[in-house]
């Protein structure tokens, strides 16, 4: 395991300790690029894209909290307080 001064040198080694796999955020990304390039051919898949776009933030947070529970609990604190925080800015966006 990688700690904070130690640089991974094995191709198997992953650099983070519990956070996301270095592939998903960037799936995600083109994900929602190739959804907003599609809206622009066929505008009902515009909102699909900005949805996505939106969501992916949202995704990588659930995914750093569910699977990072066992290896570093202050990580999965973390993005579950940063979900609450959007979760709050949603509830209080209601009452304006």
């Amino acid at each position: 395991m990688s700690g904070p001064g130690r640089v991974p040198t094995g191709k198997d080694e992953n650099p983070e300790l519990a956070g996301l796999p270095h592939w998903l955020y960037p799936a995600g990304f083109w994900v929602g690029v190739a959804l907003l390039a599609a809206g622009v051919l066929l505008p009902e898949w515009a909102a699909v894209g900005v949805i996505w776009v939106a969501a992916v933030p949202v995704l990588a947070a659930l995914w750093v909290a569910l699977s990072g529970w066992r290896l570093d609990r202050r990580l999965s604190v973390a993005a579950l307080c940063a979900l609450a925080g959007l979760a709050l800015v949603v509830v209080v966006r209601q009452f304006i």
